[in-house]
């Protein structure tokens, strides 16, 4: 793993330092060290013991345990290379970026997460960043990692066209393909057990973005072609595919010189991976009166938002609040147990005591409710965090 860090940074080096026909290029290196404590008043997954997931509360009673436990870490300390080049065909610009939050196989522990691999140049971006279907500009002031609920907040590798870029933005990616399946009820049954997934085309992602005086406005869409293949070794055809799209319409709109409105609205089926907090994008949908395909997967509606407020006291302190939900539309064939419901609701209190360094406390608040079981919880949080960022620039002059 260290060997894997090591290389990617000396590339990354490399590539900032590629002979230009230009004079200089900047190189900025920044970080964060970031201290999470606080009391978790509920059950949550463990795995996920410093964020706010409504999908990771439990699904039925004491599912993760015991209520009332305190949490430290240090997973959202980041390390941050960026370069910037002008060159003949525009602006180089390539980032490097990871933090300590380990997902997927790390889920729980304290390890490399990259977040940033990308390079633009021009019209032209390539590498691992935000999908354009996002709008990372709508996340909230929080000290909380994770975020609220309605939001799409989605990192993936692709291939960017910015035709547009400055107080208008419009660009295009092809973004890698992937979705999630939710076998429901029948997910121990043996018939299943041949289906494969199959991408055959990538993602589509566009947005346009409109910056003014008081703000921007910001609408983003989604098409993709979802695939499952039936291997044939069942008797039943369990196979079949999906079109997956969604919209986003997103806004920062000033209120005034201290304050901030964040909103966000979503709706879409089959695009739960691009979300914030949401489990699969396929659900399973009876069809019993049908010998040879009893079953059939179908893309999973959604609709979700989120309103939040940024506001600044003074120089010194700052707070939000804020509430954030999702819906799912789930099908016939999805367990009881199913999410349906995600709610999140946060508010703050951050202090700048000296440059670069915060201090805050924040109360969190999130929601889950079940498909058709009648099951509801929730859980609270206190969290007190320490920031340190700091950052050191570069200017690198090219050898005539």
């Amino acid at each position: 793993m260290r060997k894997y860090w090591l290389t990617l940074l000396v590339n990354f080096i490399c590539l900032s330092l590629f002979a230009q026909q230009v004079q200089k290029t900047v190189f900025e290196i920044s970080a964060q060290v970031m201290t999470d404590m606080g009391y978790n008043f509920n059950q949550v997954n463990p795995d996920y013991f410093d964020v706010m997931r409504p999908t990771q509360l439990p699904a039925f009673k004491n599912q993760y345990g015991t209520d009332g436990n305190v949490y430290f870490g240090v997973r959202q300390s980041m390390l941050d290379f960026k370069s910037f080049t002008p060159t003949r065909l525009g602006k180089l610009m390539t980032r490097l970026t990871f933090d300590l939050f380990g997902v997927a196989n790390d889920a729980g522990r304290t390890t490399f997460h990259m977040l940033y691999a990308y390079v633009e140049l021009g019209m032209v971006g390539f590498g691992h960043n935000w999908s354009l279907f996002c709008d990372f500009d709508g996340y909230p002031n929080t000290i909380e990692y994770w975020g609220p609920v309605g939001m799409s907040l989605c990192k993936n590798v692709q291939l960017r066209f910015i035709p547009l870029n400055g107080a208008n933005r419009l660009a295009f990616a092809l973004e890698r393909p992937g979705a999630s399946a939710d076998q429901g009820i029948y997910s121990d049954r043996i018939e299943l057990q041949d289906v494969d997934p199959k991408f055959e085309l990538p993602d589509l992602s566009a947005e346009f973005r409109m910056t003014r005086k008081w703000g921007y406005a910001e609408l983003a869409g989604l098409v993709r072609k979802i695939e499952w293949v039936d291997q044939g070794t069942q008797p039943f055809n369990l196979g079949g595919k999906a079109v997956g799209w969604g919209l986003n319409l997103s806004t920062n709109l000033k209120l005034g010189k201290k304050s901030v409105f964040l909103g966000q609205a979503i709706v879409g089926e089959g695009i739960e991976n691009y979300m914030n907090d949401a489990p699969t994008d396929i659900g399973i949908k009876n069809q019993l009166g049908n010998v040879n395909s009893p079953v059939k997967g179908v893309a999973l509606p959604l609709y979700s938002y989120s309103a939040y407020l940024n506001h600044q006291w003074n120089k010194q302190f700052s707070s939000i609040i804020g509430y954030s939900s999702i819906v799912i539309d789930n099908s016939d064939g999805q367990s009881a147990q199913a999410f349906r419901i995600g709610r999140y609701a946060s508010t703050n209190l951050l202090y700048y005591p000296v440059p670069n360094l915060t201090a805050g406390v924040e109360l969190q608040w999130i929601n889950r409710e079940n498909f058709n079981d009648g099951w509801k919880t929730s859980a609270t949080k206190i969290q007190i965090s320490l920031r340190y960022f700091f950052s050191k620039v570069f200017v690198l002059h090219k050898e005539e």
